[in-house]
């Protein structure tokens, strides 16, 4: 085989059928190849291949990759960064500025703290009434659903004798998100994890009135160490909006201790008569 077809060969094998030799190269002498001819400037490696002549016959080195000199600094491009992503209303950012379901998928992605799952509130969200209890119970944890079985049935029963109903025109949650173990009080760290979350219901709902049920709620809702049976009977405020607060006792403790069952009913009248006003 003559060495310009097994330079032929070569140069087929490497995709190269159309490559010439340049003119000023250092094969420059060469036979050129017939077909498209090399732009002014460039060279045999711009091509992939390298021909190195041995004798009579040329051998094809691997090509070297040629490092492109520096754009002019005017010219410079700086590498396109990734585009970030387009914030979305579940984005990890933190509660603020999410709508309902951001707010509440941005929930299911907190540490559970050994919880089955978080228990984020139910009932109407434009209510003007927002019921907080302290956090999740066995039966809570086991339905994602706050003041379930015993007591929220009672609970749902002392709505009613108000013209109230998680279905129509109050809204549910808890202080604290995940059921603590063993139904123990949620410790400060817990409160403050779940504070944020809570913090955003109210700025969603914006209601016009807080029902603060049992003493976790009450004090914490309150900031304060007062005693359940101090804070209930009179209005509060809420300390960090201008927003009001009652207190009344929880459906599990009125469960245990019926007869305070009828000061829970005193309560109940106070929270029906601040609700009347505000037809006024």
């Amino acid at each position: 085989m003559t060495s310009d077809a097994r330079r032929d060969d070569y140069l087929r094998a490497l995709g190269l059928a159309d490559w010439q030799y340049r003119a000023d190269g250092p094969l420059g002498g060469a036979r050129a190849r017939p077909g498209k001819a090399l732009e002014p400037g460039m060279t045999g490696s711009n091509e992939a291949a390298a021909v190195v002549a041995a004798g009579d016959e040329q051998t094809v080195a691997a090509p070297e990759r040629e490092v492109a000199a520096p754009a002019p600094a005017s010219l410079a491009r700086e590498p396109e960064a990734d585009a970030a992503p387009a914030p979305t209303p579940d984005a990890d950012t933190g509660p603020a500025g999410l709508d309902w379901d951001g707010l509440e998928a941005y929930l299911a992605r907190q540490d559970h703290r050994g919880a089955s799952r978080p228990v984020f509130g139910i009932g109407a969200r434009d209510a003007e009434v927002l019921i907080v209890g302290e956090a999740p119970g066995a039966s809570e944890d086991a339905q994602g659903v706050p003041f379930v079985g015993r007591a929220g049935k009672l609970l749902d029963r002392m709505l009613a004798a108000i013209d109230c109903s998680r279905a129509t025109n109050v809204y549910i949650t808890n202080i604290c998100k995940f059921r603590p173990p063993d139904n123990r009080d949620p410790t400060p760290d817990e409160v403050a994890a779940d504070w944020p979350i809570l913090e955003r219901q109210i700025d969603l709902m914006a209601p016009r009135l807080v029902v603060a049920v049992g003493r976790v709620a009450a004090q914490t809702l309150l900031a304060c160490q007062t005693p359940l049976g101090k804070l209930r009977g009179r209005l509060h405020r809420y300390p960090r909006r201008d927003l009001d607060v009652l207190v009344t006792y929880h459906p599990a403790f009125l469960l245990r201790s019926p007869q305070q069952k009828s000061k829970a009913w005193a309560d109940l009248k106070m929270i029906a008569r601040h609700i009347r006003s505000f037809e006024r």
